[in-house]
């Protein structure tokens, strides 16, 4: 038997509502009905409601079993690509909702444990598989006419998590097929903050879709994550190196966090590490590979030292530190 109950946003925040609306109505339904499915609204993230399902009160009678994303294949590629505003659009999930589009897209696609493509015709569902292998290589991608098993075991929402974060997310590699094109840029020397924050701009818009963890010369000790989709890019403190801890405390980190730091590690820099992964249609790979060594420091400047590169005028101080205040 099929039974629907609405579940409306009331108070201007999603995981609110999940907790005090949504929760409470999945519990009441949780003791007859064998399989529960949440259908969220377009421009919610599902990584915010699924952390509130998959909470310590309730996992004696909910599991989360699966997370997927219905794409319309006719829109999906071309969607991603625009950086208009959620309230541009009228599709805000609340009050004050300054996202963009192809962030939410992104995130959306990202974090699904599997991909459902409707909609289009064979050559948007041909496009939309090719942008899909690239963004998100490992996820599976079905049709709706041969839909996934949601059913199973439990989800771990930490493990999710640690697909998509910046210290552990698996990010794409090296790839062309016939319309996009992925590029990795892996380096070790640390970059000049001034030199890549005048390159910010070009690199947002050099593709559709990047990410990826950097450090710079004034914070060595900070991992720094880039998340940059349709021209609008995102800078962020992600944490401290691995390197920069002492090490009695690395037990307290995930296995994860631990492998990733371990393919990373380097004797000198330890897991400071610049991966950066640029996706689009026919990208140049020397020309982002050029721009991005070129705000690298010198081997001169390498040299000299901490003391040395403390000194360096840091342009992102006006975004990371004013982030740290708030």
């Amino acid at each position: 038997m099929l039974d629907l109950a609405e579940v409306r946003l009331a108070h201007g925040c999603v995981t609110c509502t999940v907790r005090e609306d949504l929760l409470p109505e999945l519990l009441r339904r949780a003791a007859t009905a064998s399989l529960l499915i949440v259908d969220l609204w377009d421009s919610v993230e599902p990584r915010s409601v699924a952390e509130v399902i998959d909470c310590e009160e309730v996992r004696d009678l909910l599991r989360l079993t699966s997370v997927l994303t219905a794409l319309d294949a006719g829109h999906m590629p071309i969607d991603i690509t625009r950086g208009d505003r959620l309230v541009e659009m009228g599709r805000p999930a609340a009050a004050g909702d300054e996202r963009h589009l192809a962030e939410v897209l992104a995130r959306q696609i990202e974090y699904a444990t599997g991909l459902v493509l409707h909609g289009g015709d064979a050559e948007d569902a041909e496009l939309s598989r090719a942008v899909l292998d690239h963004l998100t290589p490992v996820t599976p991608v079905f049709d709706v006419d041969a839909l996934p098993q949601v059913t199973g075991d439990a989800l771990c929402t930490g493990i999710l998590a640690e697909r998509v974060d910046p210290a552990t997310a698996q990010l794409p590699v090296d790839a062309r097929t016939d319309e996009v094109t992925t590029v990795v840029w892996h380096r070790l020397r640390p970059l000049h903050p001034a030199r890549l924050f005048e390159a910010v701009d070009e690199l947002a818009t050099v593709s559709v879709r990047s990410r990826g963890r950097f450090w710079l010369a004034t914070r060595p000790e900070r991992m720094l994550a880039w998340d940059a989709v349709a021209g609008v890019v995102s800078v962020e403190d992600a944490g401290p190196w691995l390197a920069a801890l002492p090490h009695a405390a690395w037990d307290m980190l995930s296995p994860a966090r631990r492998t990733a730091a371990a393919l990373d590690w380097d004797e000198i820099t330890g897991d400071r590490v610049q991966h950066l992964v640029f996706t689009g249609p026919d990208l140049d790979r020397e020309r982002i590979h050029a721009l991005l060594d070129a705000c690298l420091l010198t081997p001169e400047e390498a040299v000299t030292g901490q003391s040395a590169w403390a000194e360096y005028d840091d342009p992102f101080a006006l975004i990371l530190d004013l982030k740290e205040i708030a």
